[in-house]
């Protein structure tokens, strides 16, 4: 795993100059206004154009995540998503001369900053405290379905290559968001609980089995935080993570940072009732979600670790780790 290098306090200011010369590059006024919407696994800006009027977004890549290739392929599946599937993605805006990836160089840097442009959507996204988040899950179950379906046929385009969710790229030796040993307040007693819970994946995990029925290109981060909802039109934004892994994984980011809530269990239901209304969930698969919850938790304390720098991972912090530890323990005694 690289360096998350947008982790730094000063990101922000290190990161403005490049994307004021992307801005020019996409026939945007250099000196639009820019507000930093959020740091993860990249830097996200609204884009705002007085001269235009016109409000846009500006995703600026970390270092080390993806390559150019990765990146196209996952503009590839947003395009395809909007045209063949009917779910609404952002589209991407091209530059001046119709390029829809930009590698800007950086100062102190031996490797291009990534960026990409996208349209501004509408909306809001549902929250957790939402007195209808039966409902918000019940529809992102039904989103969800049509992605899986979409992906059953999709003709992918030459050179399509995104990584994978799988147990290596999870958890052993390719470990994506680091090693969950090195998360905040990973002691000995809590070492010792997600150890057991991360041998107990990897069985289930194994048994499960990667048939294309239950394993192919997944959004990887399906939540709510990640939908628009506009009147009776909903969004999905934010496919960075996308890659290849176990379907049923969208339903393990569904539920990230609250799955300790005692509504989960409603709102599994309410998923699952949503996606049936699309495509096929067998009772066998659906038993096993809680699988995927543990695998996005334990994911999650190795997230918190290595990004340590993100307002996330600062207002989660150990907090967390206990809770999965907690987690982890029901969860063994039901599936250990």
């Amino acid at each position: 795993m690289s360096v998350h290098d947008l982790s730094a306090e000063d990101v922000a200011a290190r990161l403005e100059p490049v994307a004021r010369r992307a801005l020019t590059e996409f026939g945007v006024a250099p000196d639009a206004t820019l507000t930093l919407l959020n740091v993860s696994e990249n830097a996200t800006y609204a884009v705002d154009d007085a001269a235009s009027g016109q409000r846009t977004v500006l995703r600026v890549h970390r270092h080390g995540y993806h390559d150019a290739a990765e990146i196209v392929s996952e503009l590839a599946w947003l395009d395809a998503l909007r045209a063949e599937a009917d779910v609404r993605t952002p589209r991407v805006l091209p530059t001046v001369d119709g390029r829809r990836l930009l590698a800007m160089p950086e100062a102190g840097s031996p490797d291009p900053r990534y960026v990409v442009h996208f349209e501004w959507l509408p909306g809001t996204e549902p929250t957790p405290t939402d007195d209808r988040l039966p409902q918000s899950f019940e529809l992102l179950g039904a989103i969800t379905a049509r992605m899986h379906e979409h992906v059953q046929t999709w003709q992918k385009p030459q050179g399509f290559h995104r990584f994978a969710w799988d147990y290596d790229g999870s958890f052993g030796t390719m470990a994506r968001w680091g090693r969950w040993q090195d998360g905040i307040a990973v002691g000995p007693a809590e070492r010792e609980v997600l150890g057991r819970l991360d041998a107990t994946l990897r069985e289930r995990l194994a048994r499960f089995g990667s048939g294309p029925a239950r394993y192919g290109l997944v959004h990887a981060d399906m939540r709510l935080a990640n939908l628009l909802a506009d009147g009776d039109q909903t969004y999905v934004i934010d496919f960075d993570d996308c890659g290849w892994g176990w379907l049923l994984y969208d339903f393990g980011s569904a539920v990230s940072f609250f799955e300790h809530d005692p509504r989960v269990p409603e709102l599994a239901d309410a998923w699952v009732r949503g996606y049936r209304t699309v495509r096929p969930l067998s009772a066998d698969d659906e038993a096993e979600l809680p699988t995927f919850v543990m695998m996005r938790r334990l994911l999650l304390v190795a997230w918190i670790g290595s990004h340590s720098g993100t307002d996330l991972s600062r207002s989660m912090g150990a907090a967390y780790t206990a809770g999965s530890a907690d987690l982890a323990e029901d969860y063994l005694s039901r599936f250990g």
